[in-house]
């Protein structure tokens, strides 16, 4: 196993990962990271999931945040990775399971057509408080509008109950309560815990690189 698929989350774009992505293609794997915002968890979990469907094997599928609904509901994956991400079982939604922590949802404000935006004084600090400045600016500059009631979307599967799992838990997260995620954990194969806030990847990607390398090994070995 070395193909990689990276998931972001709610309002973020596959550039956001472009610093994990540049270093694991430099370590030999293949990564992808699919664009969502297709208006739909449904749609956003298709998009996810002809990307999967399109390598040569299982790949490890990581999801950040919203994220996490989206690679709940797809198939053919080798491994999944949680990243301060949710994990919907029967009939729940990211929304349901608790959604957006009450800083974040008090940095949501009315985009374009009905969309939201994430206000830029207000995401840094709910989403980049531990990155550096100039990181931090460039992650905000990255964000863009998103359609509603995506958070709201149930997925079909749950692939976390027949594929092996690891979740990370952001125990600095302000975005999504760090309690939750750890209950949220409890569904996975695996656990860990980071001392970071909402966003690794902008902040910390040699984090997420050496668990993702970490779990190719494994799988390898295994295999």
């Amino acid at each position: 196993m070395t193909a990689v698929v990276l998931v972001h989350g709610l309002y973020h774009r596959p550039a956001h990962f472009a610093a994990v992505a540049e270093r694991l293609r430099t370590a030999g794997s293949e990564v992808v990271v699919p664009e969502l915002h297709r208006g739909s968890l449904a749609a956003d979990t298709a998009a996810v999931q002809a990307a999967i469907d399109a390598l040569r094997e299982p790949p490890i599928v990581l999801g950040h945040s919203y994220g996490g609904s989206v690679i709940t509901g797809v198939s053919g994956a080798g491994h999944l990775v949680y990243l301060a991400a949710f994990v919907p079982d029967a009939g729940e939604s990211a929304a349901g399971l608790g959604g957006a922590s009450p800083r974040l949802q008090d940095a949501i404000g009315p985009g374009p057509h009905g969309s939201t935006i994430l206000r830029p004084d207000r995401a840094a600090a709910s989403l980049y408080h531990d990155c550096p400045a100039p990181l931090a600016a460039r992650a905000v500059d990255l964000l863009r509008a998103q359609a509603p009631g995506c958070g709201r979307g149930v997925p079909v599967r749950h692939g976390w109950k027949h594929t092996p799992s690891t979740y990370v838990v952001c125990a600095r997260d302000r975005a999504i309560d760090p309690g939750l995620q750890r209950r949220m954990a409890s569904r996975c194969t695996d656990v860990r815990e980071w001392w970071t806030g909402h966003s690794p990847f902008v902040g910390r990607p040699d984090l997420i690189v050496d668990l993702v390398r970490e779990l190719l090994a494994a799988n390898t070995s295994r295999g």
